[in-house]
């Protein structure tokens, strides 16, 4: 498959600024893959296609606050810092993207927050926009943890054209999130409000959960036309023993399996064992999905409406079939389907 078959028309008005009012109200295309049909519901209907002993796979990352704004020394000009990934906690090194980069050079301090509280210093460049910063802060590291989560702001994508609102730090982040980690949500379990998953819970469905801290990766732009030349970011996976047995157990007894988003596809598609089942795993996963593919552990996947030529577009398309997710956009397109992290979303089963 070539890149440029991923390509559509995607309307500027489709790309959702804001969430739905309630989590669990937006709206939901399904996509049957074995009668190829498409129906349109509410995401609170996702219930209906679930019975007792079905699992929901979950990625319980967390958002932190990434994106600050400084100052450089002597200029005072603004900079915006992109926290990525911390490098080593005792030396406070972190791998960042700072904008505008052309300015910041290895020696450059910045300053950050009205009284200047937290100082760091430029030591190395990674990539064009890159750059590796040590933070100089007196206190804890409890303390500097905390001094970050007080300066950052919640990462909403930059399409998302405005200013940040106070409910952006609830919303853009799953109700489940349990381990710090990520720089964007894992967006196809936004759609889960606390009653849907008591319904779910009471129904009989389990849940079962891992981790996968999204990188910037997930959207970086794929630059070739031949997909098999294309390369992920490495991202943290951790898939815990519990969880390997719990969805091993259900494929056994072929009960549904449904990955919520695409990020839990990849970290279970990044773990399978040579009998088709699934390995508790700690480590990192640069798995690039595109068509054909042959998945291992899901059947059903949870997951939003997605850019054009899109890594998670391509992942969609080797899940519900090429053919049928083209004509799925197409739809979704025509009825006004909300598209990307705060959008509408599809189940496919």
């Amino acid at each position: 498959m070539k890149l440029s078959h991923f390509e559509f028309t995607l309307p500027d008005e489709l790309l959702a600024e804001y969430p739905s009012e309630h989590r669990d109200e937006s709206r939901l295309m399904v996509l049957n893959r074995k009668t190829q049909t498409i129906e349109h519901r509410l995401f609170k209907d996702i219930i209906d296609y679930f019975d007792e002993g079905d699992v929901l796979m979950l990625n319980n990352t967390k958002v932190f606050p990434a994106r600050m704004y400084g100052n450089k020394e002597k200029t005072g000009a603004k900079i915006e810092v992109f926290l990525l990934r911390e490098l080593n906690a005792e030396n406070r090194l972190w791998d960042v993207l700072v904008d505008p980069a052309r300015k910041i050079r290895i020696g450059n301090k910045l300053f950050f927050g009205d009284d200047d509280s937290l100082v760091a210093e430029v030591i190395d460049n990674t990539t064009s926009r890159g750059r590796t910063l040590r933070f100089l802060f007196d206190g804890s590291y409890e303390a500097f943890r905390e001094k970050l989560i007080e300066l950052g702001e919640t990462p909403l994508p930059k399409y998302i054209n405005r200013e940040l609102r106070p409910e952006d730090e609830e919303r853009y982040q799953t109700i489940y999130a349990k381990h710090e980690g990520a720089v964007a949500a894992p967006t196809a379990g936004l759609h889960f409000s606390k009653h849907l998953m008591k319904r779910l819970e009471i129904k009989g469905i389990e849940f079962a959960e891992m981790t996968l801290h999204v990188g910037l990766g997930t959207f970086s732009p794929v630059e070739v036309e031949d997909l098999s030349k294309h390369k992920m970011d490495s991202e943290q996976i951790i898939i815990p023993a519990s969880t390997a047995q719990k969805i091993n157990q259900a494929k056994k007894e072929k009960r549904r399996i449904c990955a919520v988003g695409t990020t839990v596809m990849r970290t279970v598609e990044s773990s399978v064992s040579a009998n088709q089942l699934l390995n508790p795993y700690e480590g990192w996963t640069n798995k690039f999905i595109f068509p054909p593919y042959d998945f291992s552990i899901a059947n059903a996947m949870v997951t939003n409406f997605h850019t054009p030529k899109s890594t998670l577009m391509m992942m969609t398309a080797a899940f519900a079939g090429y053919d049928f997710l083209m004509k799925a956009y197409k739809e979704a397109v025509k009825e006004k389907y909300r598209f990307y992290s705060y959008g509408d979303a599809m189940l496919i089963i």
